[in-house]
């Protein structure tokens, strides 16, 4: 088995003097990014890997979230910045056998798309919530059913969780 972890960044800001990959997060981003760390690592939720979209609020998201999860090892991926659910696929794909979990740090709706596409089987009450929307720090925990990454597929896999601010509110 292997898990992939699906975050989309927490809230962003729209300032209107910068570009859309040098936005940062907003004050409630930064109050939401540190909460889905600690709900991870409440969970257990440690990726060995994180592939992380060079945006400001993408990278501002990852420094927040990653303290509470042992130091995870990353790096930027520009082919993360704005991408599809296939580019998405394809980076999980290309993860090394050794990685038994993995974690994506992008945007929608490649986020969104390829979570859903996965999220066939698994809580029924976060497969609803998932298919509803995919709100900014939404995090999708998925089950793939392989022992290779060059096999990932969907659907063949298994939503476990969905965490989103809202679901550590309540």
């Amino acid at each position: 088995m292997r898990r992939l972890l699906l975050l989309r960044h927490a809230k962003s800001d729209w300032p209107a003097d910068l570009e859309d990959r040098q936005r940062p997060l907003s004050e409630r981003g930064r109050r939401d990014a540190p909460e889905v760390g600690r709900a991870m690592a409440k969970a257990k939720l440690f990726p060995a890997l994180a592939l992380v979209s060079p945006a400001i609020r993408t990278r501002e998201t990852w420094e927040l979230v990653s303290p509470a999860l042992q130091n995870p090892g990353f790096r930027f991926e520009d082919r993360l910045y704005g991408a599809a659910a296939n580019v998405m696929l394809d980076l999980v794909r290309d993860t090394p056998t050794e990685i038994e979990t993995l974690m994506l740090v992008g945007h929608n709706p490649g986020t969104e798309t390829l979570a859903r596409a996965f999220a066939m089987s698994g809580d029924a009450d976060a497969i609803r919530r998932i298919n509803r929307k995919y709100p900014t720090a939404g995090l999708a925990v998925l089950e793939l059913p392989i022992n290779d990454w060059k096999k990932a597929a969907p659907p063949a896999g298994r939503l476990e969780m969905f965490l989103t601010p809202k679901t550590l509110d309540a």
